[in-house]
């Protein structure tokens, strides 16, 4: 600590110090500076640089899965089976690894959590520990390089090639303190290799064997292909939860939200809000969207078996949402033409305006001076009426005078503005001086600060002999 942050001060070694803090502060990049990645990866090491296990069972998995599948027939009953032991297991991740071990959004009783813990090791996708540790670095390191899984290697590294390579670099930092006290966790890590063996092969094998006597379609359907349905759901949410959807809550990092994705991934797949608020029990917020695992939850803690369920305040969820909006409309607010500012604009006497409206159709209207020329012969109530009132001042007639205007018919007035008229109207109290489009345009909170007090300037200090801009 003393060489971040010397007892001693003097110009130079405070310099250092704030420069050094401000690395330690931001850990992703000191970390990237401080430490040496691993050799890339090229086709002469590719071989030492397997992760030889994992290869293992990912292409046994589905070896296995075909090859037994085209040799055995699918009974209805093994195939009813297989479906309830993949959610059974799939559950064991989404609900126990997931939400309960690696995000705390709910606690469960002794029962459900050595429940959670059998049906998790079923899904072989290692210990409670391990993967609940790589998941919290994926949070905290999302899209960069300390992720484990880091979506921006692209989908099929985030899918499964971060875990048929070794890592280039090692995951960042995670708290996993509340794991390794956990006696549950301890448990199934201590006995990970028997679990394994018994709720991926044996179980799925012995009960079709027992109740209707089909060991080999429990052991091929149940076991294998029920496995590699499992694996590759549950990789969906490192990768196709990061590149399919859109981004209502949040779109700083990867995470989107699809039904597509929840509906492979047994209702993770609402990710984009998932990152937003990882302490929230459910992935999908309104009742209609899918997510199997909210409803396993709260279906368990009706009976007793999980309780204090964490939600995040609606209030500030709806905000999320509304930023995002309001960054939606933004982007399509800028995309826009917009009138000219008044500030823009010439000031202009009242003689000045008659004079220029001899030689060219001006009409004043809220104070403001318009060229209406290139809209004569298009006036849906004729051209006479616009006729009539080039060098006057035509304020009441087109607010209800004459004819209430439309919204359109007053925004594309103000696209017309080519000046002010001096003392014609104080502009920043008359409504009618803002066209409807603008009345709830969005500001950057700097455009709010620089614009305050911009238009305290009043018209009387201005030259009177001022003329129009061209």
């Amino acid at each position: 600590m003393s060489s971040v942050y010397p007892r001693k001060s003097s110009p130079s070694a405070s310099t250092t110090t704030t420069a050094k803090a401000s690395e330690v502060d931001n850990y992703v990049s000191h970390t990237l500076k401080t430490t040496k990645p691993l050799p890339p990866i090229t086709w002469s090491n590719l071989l030492n640089e397997l992760n030889w296990l994992n290869v293992a069972i990912l292409t046994v998995t589905p070896t296995v899965s075909f090859v037994g599948a085209y040799y055995t027939k699918l009974r209805w009953e093994t195939a009813l089976f297989a479906v309830a032991y993949y959610f059974f297991t799939g559950l064991g991740i989404t609900a126990g690894y997931h939400r309960f071990w690696a995000h705390r959004s709910y606690q469960a009783s002794k029962f459900l959590q050595y429940f959670l813990a059998i049906a998790g090791a079923g899904a072989v996708e290692g210990s409670i520990k391990w993967w609940s540790r790589g998941h919290r670095a994926h949070h905290r390191y999302t899209d960069t390089e300390l992720d484990p899984y880091n979506a921006g290697e692209g989908f099929w590294y985030s899918h499964v090639g971060w875990m048929l390579l070794k890592p280039r670099r090692k995951p960042g930092a995670a708290d996993v303190s509340d794991l390794a006290k956990d006696p549950v966790v301890r448990w199934q890590h201590k006995y990970y290799i028997p679990l394994i063996l018994l709720m991926s092969i044996a179980v799925p094998t012995i009960i079709p064997w027992l109740c209707w006597g089909d060991a080999r379609g429990g052991y091929v359907y149940a076991g294998f292909l029920r496995l590699l349905f499992v694996h590759h759901s549950t990789f969906c949410v490192n990768s196709l939860a990061h590149w399919l959807g859109s981004t209502p809550f949040d779109d700083k990092h990867s995470p989107r939200d699809h039904f597509v994705t929840a509906l492979v991934t047994i209702g993770e797949g609402y990710h984009n809000f998932h990152h937003q608020f990882p302490m929230d029990y459910r992935n999908a917020i309104k009742w209609y969207e899918y997510d199997p695992t909210k409803w396993f939850i709260w279906v368990c803690s009706l009976m007793g078996l999980a309780s204090h369920l964490k939600v995040f305040p609606d209030n500030e969820v709806r905000k999320g949402q509304l930023t995002m909006q309001l960054k939606r409309l933004r982007e399509t607010q800028e995309s826009l033409a917009w009138p000219s500012d008044s500030n823009d604009l010439p000031v202009v006497s009242w003689d000045s305006y008659i004079e220029q409206s001899t030689k060219r159709p001006l009409i004043l209207i809220s104070g403001f001076i318009h060229d209406v020329g290139s809209f004569i012969e298009e006036h849906p109530g004729g051209a006479h009426w616009i006729v009539k009132y080039i060098g006057k001042d035509a304020t009441t007639a087109f607010f209800g005078g004459v004819y209430d205007h439309s919204n359109a018919a007053h925004n594309l007035l103000a696209m017309k503005r080519v000046g002010v008229l001096h003392n014609g109207i104080p502009l920043a109290v008359d409504d009618k001086a803002i066209p409807p489009s603008q009345r709830l345009k969005i500001a950057r909170y700097a455009e709010l600060s620089s614009t305050t007090g911009a238009s305290s300037a009043t018209y009387s200090d201005v030259d009177e002999k001022e003329g129009l801009l061209s």
